[in-house]
């Protein structure tokens, strides 16, 4: 009997074969896909497709009112801006340059503090002229902006003018400024009398950090030698003339002077120059009905001659032209000329008159903003 041949079924691999081998071409292929990913690298940047973003200002810093002196002027935009673009703008000017802090981001970097008390404007191009993105989109309009810088402070004014010797004292900073933008702030340091032995009336009228008479004189001796309207008031311009004379160095051109009138009998007037006397004369004040007040005042007002008119206790009125070297301090109160047979003793209508030949020499040393005391 012949044997029947039989097809054999194959047999199946061993369940942990299968696994092992599932296992390495899954190894396999995670393998194949790192590869391919690290050759490839970091994707190219694709050439930009489709229209540009609008070119629009987000923010511009300061703004308002009342930005510190040592503010930075700042304008960003809403995408990065083409090399050369035209750059914003200010008025009044300040002495510096645009810094691109990003391609979206300038920054002023100006030369010194923003002045304190003023206004500026900041003007950003627009339209065809104007500010350029880096895909050639234009600003669609000129934007501006208008802020202003706090008004500065007393104590930091009194720094400043001691330090151009424009005040009876000196002023030493505890340490240097660090940037010129800080030229404005407040300084820690120490006030100190120029002279010895200064007059009681002039001591007691200085107060760090008050805006007094002392202060007072020496803004008014600066705005006269500025060109200035000498009101002592130190606004924006005068702010402006004072960091610019100290970046410069340039300081009072004259020395300080002071004059005290004294009531006591005989009344006197006593002119200082740079702290010591320098000339002494006999002068007539204010009788009773018409007396001449006591305390300290900076000139504010200067003739070589001119006419002096008002009315007498009594009623009548007077006009006296002529009157010479006549430097005014209180009102209608003066340092002048006038003739007289004798001096020493009350004579005038408030003023306080002095021989003529002795008002001449007076006279060059009252220049505006010389503190005049009577007392």
């Amino acid at each position: 009997m012949t044997a029947g041949l039989h097809a054999q079924t194959p047999k199946r691999p061993p369940l942990w074969l299968v696994m092992a081998m599932l296992a390495a071409a899954l190894v396999v292929g995670a393998s194949g896909t790192l590869l391919v990913s690290y050759l490839r690298g970091p994707s190219a940047s694709a050439t930009p497709t489709g229209p540009p973003p609008v070119l629009t200002v987000v923010s511009t810093s300061p703004s308002g009112d009342g930005a510190a002196s040592g503010s930075s002027i700042a304008v960003r935009f809403s995408t990065d801006l083409a090399s050369g673009t035209p750059l914003p703008t200010l008025a009044p000017a300040i002495a510096g340059n645009w810094a691109v802090l990003s391609p979206s981001l300038l920054e002023y970097r100006s030369a010194g503090p923003l002045v304190p008390g003023s206004a500026e404007t900041l003007t950003i191009p627009g339209g065809a002229g104007g500010v350029v993105g880096s895909r050639g989109q234009h600003l669609a309009s000129t934007v501006t902006d208008t802020f202003t810088v706090a008004s500065g402070s007393t104590l930091r004014l009194q720094q400043l003018l001691a330090e151009l010797g424009y005040l009876p004292l000196d002023f030493t900073a505890a340490t240097p400024v660090t940037s010129p933008t800080q030229e404005a702030d407040d300084q820690v340091g120490t006030f100190t009398w120029r002279w010895p032995d200064q007059a009681l009336a002039l001591t007691s009228s200085w107060v760090p950090g008050t805006y007094n008479v002392v202060t007072k004189g020496a803004v008014m001796s600066f705005e006269a030698q500025h060109g200035l309207k000498t009101d002592g008031l130190p606004g924006p311009q005068v702010w402006s003339d004072l960091l610019g004379d100290v970046q410069s160095g340039q300081g009072d051109a004259l020395p300080y002077d002071y004059v005290v009138v004294s009531q006591a009998l005989p009344q006197t007037a006593t002119v200082y120059d740079n702290g010591a006397s320098v000339f002494k004369t006999l002068v007539s004040t204010g009788v009773a009905a018409a007396p001449t007040e006591n305390g300290t005042w900076p000139v504010y007002l200067r003739y070589t001659v001119t006419t002096m008119s008002g009315t007498n206790p009594d009623g009548s009125k007077y006009v006296d032209p002529g009157i010479p070297w006549v430097s005014y301090f209180h009102g209608g109160d003066a340092l002048h000329g006038f003739i007289r047979s004798s001096y020493g003793f009350p004579q005038s209508v408030g003023c306080v008159e002095i021989p003529p030949a002795n008002a001449k020499v007076i006279y060059p040393l009252t220049p505006i903003g010389t503190l005049v005391t009577v007392q």
